[in-house]
């Protein structure tokens, strides 16, 4: 992989790190209830969902780690093309700043591949 879109896929894995840590570790805690601007008992009803979700994106990073650490570009488009359909249903479904946040990233990653 060209070292552009090497940097950015390895971004969009370490944001997917980060998410499942926020959604499994701190859902509850005030960094989560801030960064998802929820009330504590919001929060509380939907724990285990967020757990939940925190592990696909989980699995959205052990992916891309994957596809950076043994140079299989075919792997990172399969995994950045998830990452792009579970940002814009988040955009559409959720907060349009998802978008911005998750799907741009796997994008931006995935136009770097095809410009090499």
């Amino acid at each position: 992989m060209a070292w552009l879109s090497f940097l950015l896929t390895a971004f969009v894995a370490v944001e997917h790190v980060g998410f499942l840590i926020l959604e499994m570790f701190f859902w509850t805690k005030p960094i989560g209830l801030k960064v998802f601007n929820q009330t504590l008992e919001a929060a509380g009803s939907s724990a285990v969902l967020a757990a939940n979700q925190g592990l696909y994106n989980g699995f959205l990073a052990a992916g891309l780690i994957w596809a950076l650490s043994t140079a299989r570009p075919d792997v990172a488009i399969f995994f950045l093309c998830c990452v792009v359909v579970a940002g814009v249903f988040g955009a559409m479904t959720v907060k349009p700043r998802i978008f911005l946040v998750q799907a741009l990233p796997a994008l931006l990653a995935l136009g770097a591949m095809y410009m090499r």
